[in-house]
């Protein structure tokens, strides 16, 4: 006899057989004959449980299900089997398990009405915060002697000093690329001595900005959203406002400050880099002394563009500042919401900046600095 969970069809002369249970009727063994007992064909006059010695709630599950199946009784079944059945019994539901799906005609229209409302919600927070800022900001004015001197000097360090290396090699590595390709495609009219106009003019008026504001997104951006996201986690912030301080004035402002102070250093640093870095190629490649190389700089780009490049960088450290910020405050319940809020203080930063990028650049050149 098998030690398993079994099953019989016994004729005992009461017109339909009894399908007989017998052994273990458990998780664990009956998995072995659920595809042949699923499979019977009735009809049965019972479902007899005598047989079976130990039973849980799939065993339980099993039977009800055979009994309800052929439209028959159970019989012979255990105190224990019996409490079991009955609990199963009740959660027995034909209700359907998926849940209906909408058309695409109405899940599309759906989908876009609640981005739209998000994205209103996401504005109407955003302008909130900006004047809760221009609060404090205002505040800290009128009561200098609250600003928090030492925070803005320690968040100027970590934003512009610490970013120096990364970002003075990478301003002259694409200073070595803008010098390259230009005096490529400049040479095929015989035109590369203007390899010097292209790499002065885009690295002073746009990249050498552009870049930097990239770099700081991704690297200052993102840890003040995280950092404030930890703090708001921990109950710091909290802990902050309890004891009668602002968070506006201890957190939001250095960061935003510091921010908008070192981006135009920044900037700047990234020009000069890229320029030197096009002087080296153009040194190598073009046979321009590389002294030849910075003297034409002078004498070929306007000092326009570098006012250009000097007026977009504090609105772009801004921008970068005040998202972190903005979406570090924003963290709620656990720890994800740190990851997903520093990754959306990097997307949005980078957005905005380009996008207020083109609108500077549609205004510089009504101006004439075009």
């Amino acid at each position: 006899m098998s030690d398993g969970a079994g099953y019989t069809i016994e004729d005992r002369g009461e017109g339909a057989p009894v399908l007989a249970l017998h052994g273990p009727y458990r998780v664990s063994s009956i998995g072995a004959i659920d595809d042949e007992l699923q499979s019977l064909d009735g009809p049965f006059s019972a479902v007899d449980m005598s047989g079976i010695v130990e039973i849980d709630t799939v065993g339980a599950w099993v039977a009800c299900s055979l009994a309800r199946d052929h439209g028959t009784d159970v019989t012979g079944a255990s105190e224990r089997a019996e409490r079991l059945m009955a609990a199963v019994d009740t959660s027995v539901e034909d209700m359907t398990i998926a849940a209906p799906r909408e058309t695409i005609f109405k899940r599309v229209p759906a989908t876009v009405g609640g981005k739209v409302f998000e994205m209103g919600e996401g504005v109407k927070s955003t302008i909130a915060f900006l004047g809760r800022f221009m609060l404090a900001l205002g505040s800290l004015i009128r009561h200098p002697r609250r600003f928090r001197w030492l925070a803005l000097i320690r968040q100027s360090e970590l934003v512009g000093v610490d970013a120096l290396a990364i970002i003075g090699l990478m301003s002259f590595l694409i200073g070595i690329v803008i010098a390259q390709q230009g005096s490529v495609q400049l040479a095929q009219f015989g035109a590369e001595t203007l390899t010097v106009n292209l790499v002065g003019r885009i690295t002073l008026r746009e990249l050498g900005v552009l870049m930097t504001a990239i770099m700081v997104a991704g690297r200052s951006g993102s840890a003040f959203a995280a950092q404030i996201g930890t703090m708001k986690l921990t109950e710091e912030i909290d802990a902050m406002r309890t004891i009668g301080i602002s968070p506006m004035e201890a957190l939001v402002v250095p960061r935003v400050m510091a921010a908008v102070l070192m981006m135009p250093l920044l900037g700047f640093f990234a020009s000069v880099m890229a320029i030197i870095g096009g002087a080296v190629i153009a040194d190598i490649t073009l046979g321009i002394p590389f002294y030849t190389f910075l003297v034409r700089i002078k004498e070929v780009v306007p000092m326009y563009d570098l006012y250009v490049g000097m007026i977009k960088a504090p609105v772009f450290g801004l921008i970068i500042g005040m998202t972190g910020c903005y979406q570090g405050m924003l963290v709620s319940g656990d720890s994800e919401q740190v990851g997903l809020r520093t990754t959306k203080a990097v997307v949005q930063a980078i957005f905005a900046v380009i996008v207020v990028d083109a609108f500077f650049a549609v205004f510089f050149t009504e101006i004439g600095w075009g």
